[in-house]
């Protein structure tokens, strides 16, 4: 070892040893006083310092104080480890670096994600350790800065916290699928729990994105179709992370997920979105959340909307997200939103003029994949120049500053008692819940009884099945379970090993891959048929074999990871590669076919659909999700899903969705009137999802019947179970408006709630309608609620309506 790594390492000794780890250990330190900290070092409790002071008071105070340098540096990311920042814990060279002065937040520091080994941090885990480690560069922030203003480090936890080994939920679309308002509220409260005790301050969840298009990469990630749907998920998980102090970012604001074509990767550009859809739409769930669980962050998005890119946008970023919805976090640009601006959608003559376009705005914290310098020395030479004002500098800090004082970082800038970390994080009844919410996501959307049987074929029966054989390309895969965005670094069970865990000795399992989850052609070969290969063939030979030795075959197949995802889009929706191939010689044995899929969009398996005996959804379930799938078709579990997106029978249909126009998805004419030249209706509509039980809705009331829109509006119904299994029934409500000024929707979603019911037993649900779910944009675009008569409706989907009665709006 040279003399300048062992003092680099003498170094990192000293810092290791002096962390206070809770304000008791820190006392020792000159600047660490009895209820408050010195940060700027002066020897006096300054305003900003004070914690009797309101925030407003300390926000002005600390703004005095600081010169254009300290506030530069509040307005861009440090990506942690490996991604920007080189070094695990503070280094001499850190002086020497930019952030010498301060920096806004740090993200993804030390989590150790196996996507990128090179940010494989000795760090991450044990828990405890990794909250002493973010303790040490809190501590270099607090004291080696001239103001000390403390740093807040972010991560991604859209289905768990993005940490090792951190408590794995399934994906968003898995999420959307449970349509359980008080799992989503509590799996908010993991992750901003685990956040906590790990050391992270801030986490970039959920995400609110409306997926209209089902080709789009990134409808994984979100929970749905509909914007009702999302905003009551999203403010859960909102308020399931704020409410363990840490802060929720919300995101991809705005306009992020319509795409044209549903292109993803470089495009994300130019959505086809009228300007009342977008306020109908796609601004809902974020209007909604921003104003009912008062998130503190939001991350603009990268996308442009009527030729104005968002982040550039005083429109969105102002007057939207500040003026009329109340925000008062800050905005972190979406990775390269900010330098798009120049190279994407040339609205900026360079690099400097895109900061100066981001920051008039109303955009805060740039974030990118680059040394925070790229974005901060362009922002001090338009300040030199008067390009931009200190006014709207001063503006854009205080709002990072007054989160940072929200979120407590000036009066317990360290994790207390990093010990307890590894009591916090990952726990058994983490664990445990994380299985309930993977097999609430299941939805079942086929049960039939196969040939002369009486009863559906799900649940199995352990005790009468004899044989089965597991095929298809995920049955033994396990990487859709893992994310970018999710905890890293957890046993996984593949449905497969799910299986025969389940059945132990009772059942004989074999197991026949079959084919690829593609062929090597693929994309192509879905417009471009190719023949099997001799490889191929032998593959599905080999598991038709196998098939006419059991009982009955179960097939795993949809999409993987690679498929599905940011930076992927699909234009057909077909099974990939040859799984349609293998299904269909399976089907030739006369065996009956039970298919599972793993995918992360919803999938044209109309021949799937027509031939097969079951279809189980599972979407892209967490680490336990093999275990989550065998309870669910072994009947350990009833599946109560209902879809958040519907399945079009095929891609030509694309956009059907929900909600629509009146009219604008109606059936062609018959071969009377015009002839036939289309598929009409869906696959598979909007909340639908079968059980292993049956439910009926009765006694349907609204109280009052007749409003004037002045208060809440009870609506009751009674749902029985009348099978003889217990089972969750989704209760759906949805509203149609009868007459308006304006086109309205054919009917939207106003209000859902899951019931776990016993055989025979009944419960009544109560749902509140608030005035403004029956409001509208008028022709001026105000928001108003429309006197005259709408439709109340019962279900358990979009189509299948069990009870309506009318409701009446009078003038006042």
């Amino acid at each position: 070892m040279n003399f300048k790594s062992l003092k680099k390492s003498l170094l990192l000794f000293v810092l290791s040893s002096s962390v206070i780890t809770g304000l008791a250990q820190s006392k020792t330190t000159s600047i660490y006083h009895d209820k408050w900290i010195d940060f700027n070092k002066n020897g006096k409790k300054d305003v900003f310092e004070d914690p009797q002071q309101t925030v407003e008071a300390r926000v002005s105070d600390l703004l005095s104080q600081m010169n254009v340098d300290e506030k530069t540096c509040q307005m861009a990311t440090l990506y942690g480890y490996h991604r920007v920042l080189k070094d695990q814990l503070p280094t001499p060279e850190w002086k020497n670096e930019i952030w010498k002065d301060g920096i806004a937040n740090i993200d993804e520091h030390l989590n150790s994600l196996p996507f990128n080994p090179e940010a494989k941090s000795e760090y991450s885990f044990p828990f405890s350790k990794h909250a002493d480690a973010i303790n040490q560069v809190q501590k270099w922030f607090i004291e080696q800065t001239r103001l000390g203003i403390p740093v807040d480090f972010t991560n991604e936890g859209i289905h768990g916290l993005n940490h090792d080994r951190a408590t794995p939920l399934p994906s968003p679309i898995n999420i959307g699928s449970t349509w359980d308002k008080s799992m989503v509220r509590t799996a908010g409260d993991i992750v901003g729990r685990e956040a906590k005790a790990l050391g992270y301050t801030n986490v970039y969840a959920p995400i609110l994105d409306v997926s209209r298009d089902p080709r789009w990469g990134r409808v994984v990630e979100t929970y749905g179709e509909d914007p009702f749907l999302i905003a009551e998920l999203g403010k859960q998980m909102t308020l399931g992370i704020q409410e363990n102090g840490v802060a929720s970012t919300i995101k991809h604001f705005a306009v992020y997920s319509m795409p044209k074509g549903g292109r993803d990767g470089s495009v994300r550009t130019d959505p086809h979105i009228t300007p009342r859809e977008l306020h109908e739409l796609y601004l809902y769930p974020f209007r909604r959340v921003i104003q009912e669980a008062k998130p503190l962050g939001v991350m603009s998005s990268y996308n442009d909307w009527n030729g104005m890119p968002v982040t550039g946008s005083a429109y969105f970023l102002t007057e939207l997200l500040r003026k009329q919805y109340g925000f008062t976090g800050y905005v972190v640009s979406d990775s390269e939103a900010v330098e798009y601006l120049f190279t994407k959608h040339h609205v900026a003559k360079d690099v400097e003029d895109a900061v100066r376009l981001a920051i008039e705005a109303g955009l805060n914290v740039r974030t990118n994949f680059s040394p925070p310098e790229t974005y901060i020395l362009p922002l001090r030479n338009l300040i030199k120049s008067g390009k931009v004002s200190m006014e709207t500098l001063n503006s854009r800090v205080a709002d990072v500053l007054r989160v940072k004082f929200k979120l407590g970082l000036f009066d317990q800038p360290y994790v207390n008692d990093p010990k307890l970390s590894d009591k916090k994080v990952h726990t058994q009844a983490d664990d445990d819940f994380a299985l309930q919410l993977n097999k609430e996501s299941m939805v079942l959307l086929k049960n039939e009884p196969y040939k002369n049987e009486q009863q559906p074929i799900l649940p199995l029966d352990k005790n009468k099945v004899k044989s089965i054989l597991i095929t298809g390309p995920l049955a033994t895969e396990t990487n859709y379970e893992l994310s970018r965005y999710g905890p890293s670094n957890n046993p996984v069970t593949s449905v497969l090993d799910g299986i025969k865990n389940e059945v132990g000795s009772k059942v004989k399992i074999t197991y026949a891959k079959g084919c690829n989850v593609v062929d090597a052609t693929w994309p192509e070969s879905e417009i471009i048929p190719t023949p099997l290969t001799n490889e191929e063939q032998k593959e599905i030979d080999n598991a038709v074999a196998e098939a006419k030795l059991v009982d009955v075959v179960i097939a795993v197949v949809g999409e993987d990871e690679k498929r599905v995802g940011e930076g992927l889009s699909r234009s057909g929706l077909d099974l990939p590669g040859r799984q349609r191939q293998l299904l269909q010689a399976l089907y030739a044995t006369g065996k009956p076919i039970i298919m599972v899929m793993v995918n992360g969009q919803p999938l044209t398996i109309n021949w799937e659909n027509r031939y097969l005996t079951a279809i189980l959804e599972a979407w892209f379930p967490g680490a336990q999700g093999g275990k989550a799938i065998a309870q669910t078709l072994f009947g350990e579990y009833n599946p109560g899903g209902k879809l958040p997106m519907t399945f079009p029978k095929s891609v030509g249909q694309i956009e059907l969705n929900f909600p629509f126009k009146k009219g604008s998805q109606l059936d062609q004419p018959g071969p009377k009137v015009y002839g036939k030249t289309r598929l009409n209706g869906p696959l598979y509509p909007f909340g639908y999802g079968l059980s292993y039980t049956s439910f009926e809705f009765k006694n349907l009331k609204i109280n009052p019947s007749q409003s004037f829109n002045q208060g809440d509006i009870s609506i009751y119904v009674d749902v029985t179970n009348t099978g003889k299994l217990k089972g969750d029934e989704v209760v759906q409500l949805y509203i149609s408006d009868e007459q308006s000024s304006l086109t309205t929707y054919d009917s939207v979603l106003r209000g859902f709630e899951r019931v776990s019911l016993s055989p025979n037993e009944t419960k009544t649900v109560e749902f509140k309608l608030k005035p403004n779910d029956l409001a509208i944009y008028d022709k001026d675009m105000n928001f108003v609620v429309e006197p005259g008569m709408f439709k109340v409706k019962i279900g358990n989907s979009s189509q299948d309506i069990k009870l309506t009665k009318e409701l009446e709006i009078k003038n006042n």
